[in-house]
């Protein structure tokens, strides 16, 4: 009896230390937790894209709560998250300016030809690796799909030969553009109303020989347009977002129709 006695003043003894020392260490190491942060973590939608630049959720949360961050730096979160993270910081809701992923490239297979039969693994990246050239313009698109397997929305989906962006699905996440090895998918303001669908960058002549829909770099969108919201700049036009008022003369004067409205 006496010998369980003992044990059990010794166990009760030891535990007692324990929890001393565990208090003692929690209160040294105690790290003060942002009531801000953790507020505005739970209002993001947790898909830790990065589309934001940060390293997921926990990262911008923690940027916002610090005000290193705008309200509005999640662009797949809608207006109703911005409002409730603003009153969180306790500011005005900023504007979140919506975007989706645009595809510059038009050349699908009644505009393009094929050099050759691809077999392989199933991946634009897998192609471009082993060096082949599918179609004949060798900045078009290859039309295997790594952005489609790479969007979470199922809001890309390869038509034709070409990958084709369901705008009312598509939030901007830029996956889709991580996992182009071309580079040939950009984000752009959700708002704009007519694209330029075309990434080759060589002379008209070299462009028409590889596809009927490619920018020939003639400079006739940008003579028409009355707005200084278009320029031809390496062969390729580009249109200017901020000066755009859609009126669409660019397309309309267009000779290959590769101006085209989303």
């Amino acid at each position: 009896m006496q010998g369980i006695i003992i044990a059990m003043l010794v166990v009760g003894v030891i535990g007692l230390v324990i929890g001393v020392a565990l208090v003692g260490a929690g209160k040294k190491f105690y790290v003060e937790v942002d009531e801000k942060e953790i507020a505005v973590r739970e209002c993001l939608p947790g898909n830790n894209c990065g589309a934001c630049g940060y390293a997921g959720c926990d990262a911008v949360a923690a940027a916002i709560a610090k005000g290193e961050a705008p309200t509005n730096a999640c662009p797949v979160g809608s207006a109703e998250m911005v409002e409730k993270i603003s009153a969180i910081m306790g500011v005005e809701a900023e504007a979140a300016q919506r975007k989706t992923a645009l595809v510059k490239c038009a050349g699908d297979c009644e505009h393009t030809a094929n050099q050759c039969s691809y077999v392989g693994i199933d991946d634009c990246r897998a192609a471009v690796l082993a060096g082949l050239a599918v179609g004949s313009c060798s900045f078009g698109c290859l039309g295997l799909g790594s952005c489609v397997k790479a969007c979470n929305y199922d809001a890309i989906h390869v038509v034709n030969g070409v990958a084709t962006v369901d705008m009312d699905k598509c939030v901007g996440c830029g996956l889709c553009a991580a996992a182009c090895p071309k580079s040939l998918i950009k984000i752009a303001r959700a708002d704009r109303s007519y694209a330029v669908r075309c990434s080759n960058k060589n002379r008209g002549p070299e462009v028409k020989k590889v596809c009927t829909a490619g920018c020939l770099g003639c400079k006739a969108c940008e003579r028409q347009c009355e707005h200084d919201a278009i320029h031809v700049e390496g062969n390729l036009a580009v249109i200017d977002y901020d000066k755009c008022v859609g009126c669409g003369k660019c397309a309309e004067k267009c000779p290959t129709k590769i101006i085209t409205m989303q």
